[in-house]
C-alpha cells in the first residue's frame, strides 16, 4: 500500500518512533558519494531493483513487514520504486529528495 509522499521531517519522526519502518536511498553510488546520504539510510539503487536484485531481494525478506521510506534525488526514482514495492503488497511512503532531507537540517553521513 502506497502512501504517497511525506515530508523528510515525518520520515525521521517515523523512523525515531517506529521500529517497524526504514528508509531506502535509492540512488546510484557515485551520488551517494557526491553529495552524502540521510544517516539512517539503507542504500540500495533502483538499478539493483530493476536488474537483478541481489540487493534488494534479502532486504525486502528481511523488511516485508516493516513500512518502507523512500528517496532519491529529487522524487521522481523514489517515487516509481515506491509505486512498484507497493504493487508488490509492501507499505511504501516517498520522501522525495535527498535535498529535502538535507534542507531539513536532518542527519547525513559520508560514503566512501
Amino acid at each position: 500500500m502506497h502512501q504517497g509522499d511525506i515530508s523528510p521531517a515525518e520520515a525521521y519522526q517515523r523512523l525515531q518512533n517506529n521500529p517497524s519502518a526504514v528508509l531506502v536511498d535509492v540512488r546510484e553510488a557515485p551520488e551517494w558519494k557526491a553529495s552524502g546520504v540521510a544517516a539512517p539510510a539503507t542504500l540500495l539503487p533502483k538499478s539493483d531493483l530493476d536488474g537483478d536484485q541481489k540487493q534488494w531481494k534479502p532486504f525486502l525478506e528481511q523488511n516485508r513487514d516493516k513500512q518502507i521510506l523512500l528517496y532519491c534525488a529529487s522524487g521522481g526514482r523514489s517515487k516509481t520504486v515506491a509505486a512498484a514495492l507497493a504493487e508488490k503488497g509492501l507499505r511504501t511512503a516517498n520522501v522525495g529528495g535527498f535535498r529535502d532531507w538535507s534542507r531539513a537540517g536532518l542527519p547525513v553521513r559520508q560514503v566512501e
